[in-house]
């Protein structure tokens, strides 16, 4: 058997985020989400949004807030769903596709997607609180690189 995308509501994607992520929350809100399914048990899905940081929201940019998947999902499971967004962020006009991971992770499902390392960035809250009751999460402190494609 091999990987296949399947349809996802941002709901339903935001219960699975919300269920097996190891350390954020579901995202508030997002563009689309795509599933990927494995002999028909679903072991991952990712949520494209908006661009978090507002000055990279240029119009021609999105961002995946979101991949989670589950531990006894197959090897590539992260790649076949980076590379499915950036498929699909294309054929819908957008020329950019931006995400953010750790610095504790490696990457490679990133790289294996053909994304970029473009940045690394310090941990901390600078600019996070500028809005009224926005929900903090332990993360945030955490040092974090920033990857494309395009």
């Amino acid at each position: 058997m091999k990987i296949e995308a399947v349809p996802m509501t941002l709901k339903l994607a935001g219960e699975y985020v919300t269920g097996w992520h190891r350390h954020n929350k579901a995202p508030q809100g997002g563009m689309y989400a795509v599933g990927a399914s494995y002999n028909g048990e679903i072991v991952g899905v990712a949520i494209v949004g908006r661009p978090v940081a507002r000055r990279l929201a240029d119009g021609k940019t999105l961002e995946v807030t979101r991949v989670c998947v589950v531990d006894h999902s197959p090897k590539g499971t992260c790649s076949f769903l980076y590379a499915r967004c950036w498929k699909a962020v294309k054929a819908l006009g957008w020329s950019k596709l931006i995400t953010y991971t750790l610095q504790a992770e490696s990457g490679a499902s990133l790289r294996g997607a053909g994304w970029k390392l473009i940045a690394e960035l310090p941990g901390g809250r600078q600019g996070w609180l500028t809005r009224p009751n926005r929900s903090i999460q332990s993360v945030i402190e955490h040092p974090k690189f920033r990857w494309e494609v395009q």
